[in-house]
Parts: structure tokens; sequence; C-alpha cells
């Protein structure tokens, strides 16, 4: 609720110092943009401790459960 009274705040400073309305949405597009590129930075920088998390358990699990070595359809065991 608070971003939409900072827009409407912005959009009424920026008229009322003499900026045309063009201007005033090139501005609020921009500033959108940039607020959107910034909260994806946040979010992934955010989400790094528990990716390498999850990296981490991946590599212990690969490390404690080795992979059985791949079986010949010819082996005699199978017989």
């Amino acid at each position: 609720m608070l971003e939409l009274f900072f827009v409407i705040g912005f959009f009424l400073m920026l008229l009322l110092t003499g900026i045309s309305a063009l201007g005033v949405l090139v501005a609020l597009v921009v500033g959108s943009l940039a607020m959107l590129f910034a909260g994806l930075f946040v979010t992934a920088v955010k989400l790094l401790p528990w990716l390498l998390v999850a990296l981490a358990a991946a590599w212990l699990w690969r490390a404690i459960k080795k992979p059985s070595p791949p079986r010949s359809r010819f082996d005699s065991r199978l017989r």
C-alpha cells in the first residue's frame, strides 16, 4: 500500500514542479523498471544461502550414495 502512495506522490510532485505529463509517465516507467530489477537482485541475494545449502546437500548425497557400476546386458550374473 505504501508503494502506491509513493507512486501517487511521485506523480503529483513531478506534475507540480512543471514536468509534462509525458515526462512524468516516462519517469514512472523508468522508476518501475529500476525497482523491478532491484527487487529481482535482492531476491536472488536473499535466496543465495538456500541455494548453497541445496548444492551442499546434493553434493553430500552423491558422495554418500555411490552409484552402482552399470551392468552389461550380457552379464552372466543375470542368467
